[in-house]
């Protein structure tokens, strides 16, 4: 695996102390600048990878990974088992030092009501990514209703997972898209 470029580093620095100063202080009552200081770059440096506050929270990889998993799915399957089939696909290839992170980044989601308004932005531009993947098998609205729901499901999984700590992503997503696969679970 190559080792991250110095931009990618820088990234990773910015994320890590937005969050640790989050969790800290407060989303609201932390400011740019703080995180730019903490980080030892300027305050332009947090604006070129990150283009509000709520991004250093929100931004992640996982959301193109998703909608290449539901796009590799068969298109003769139903829209809804394509988009859950895929998203259980993309979630078997997560690395376990991501989901630390991502547990601490969803649960500062779940408590901060505008990063909550911006996740929900956020699944706007997913569901339509997904839906996009979609449309090589169905109409345009049965594609963008499977995401919708899928989507939904994972948002409450999610919100679950990172205020339990006993509970895995696998299992707590899981139980989610079983609901949808299979509304008797």
């Amino acid at each position: 695996m190559d080792s991250p470029s110095k931009r990618e580093r820088t990234r990773d620095r910015l994320q890590e102390c937005a969050l640790a100063l989050f969790e800290e202080q407060g989303f609201e009552a932390t400011t740019t600048a703080q995180i730019a200081r903490a980080a030892d770059v300027t305050e332009m440096t947090f604006f070129r990878h990150f283009g509000t506050k709520a991004q250093a929270v929100l931004s992640d990889p996982f959301d193109p990974v998703i909608a290449e998993a539901v796009g590799a799915r068969p298109v003769g399957e139903a829209p809804l088992l394509r988009t859950v089939r895929g998203l259980r696909a993309a979630l078997a290839g997560l690395a376990e030092s991501d989901l630390v992170t991502a547990r601490r980044r969803i649960r500062l989601v779940a408590r901060t009501p505008v990063l909550r308004a911006e996740a929900a932005v956020q699944n706007e531009v997913t569901a339509a990514a997904i839906a996009d993947r979609l449309a090589d098998g169905v109409d345009a609205f049965t594609a963008r209703v499977a995401a919708d729901a899928v989507l939904a499901a994972v948002t409450a999984a999610l919100y679950a997972w990172a205020e339990h700590a006993d509970r895995s992503l696998e299992a707590t997503i899981g139980a989610a898209l079983d609901v949808l696969e299979d509304p008797r679970a």
